[in-house]
């Protein structure tokens, strides 16, 4: 399964110790995530990350693309409340394509926990069949002239 994990500034922290504390887990996973999130990931933890642009600098973005073409299983977004703009577009676009796809999002430690511990469990294991590479192509669609 392929894990995406987001954090804001305030709370990388707080996403370095989780992810240290369910390694584990993670280790047995993909785990892709924004720049600075993710080389500190992998820093601390030692695991594979697959890093993309900083967040600020359309690291966000390229996850959610990910989203969108269902190449992702789980986020684990640790996101600020009290963020001035924790509600913005970007932020909106990424769980507006995690509901279109049912991908399981969270966005506090409490929520991460039940997901990845349920995930190790199996629950997820729908997402398998989910994904491109596994969906049959749509047909083609002719065009008549007029």
């Amino acid at each position: 399964m392929t894990i995406a994990i987001l954090a804001h500034d305030s709370r990388k922290e707080l996403a370095l110790q989780f992810c240290t504390a369910y390694s584990a887990i993670l280790s047995k996973n993909t785990v892709i995530a924004t720049g600075t999130t993710g080389r500190m990931l992998a820093q601390t933890t030692g695991l594979p990350v697959h890093c993309y642009l900083s967040g600020r600098l359309g690291g966000v973005q390229q996850i959610t693309s990910r989203i969108a073409c269902n190449e992702v299983d789980l986020v684990l977004f640790f996101r600020d409340p009290l963020k001035a703009d924790a509600a913005s577009i970007t932020e909106q676009n990424l769980l507006r394509l995690c509901d279109m796809h049912s991908v399981p999002i969270a966005t506090n430690i409490a929520t991460a926990e039940v997901l990845l511990r349920g995930m190790d469990q199996g629950d997820l294991d729908y997402r398998e069949g989910m994904h491109p590479a596994l969906v049959e192509p749509m047909p083609t669609v002719q065009r008549h002239a007029v």
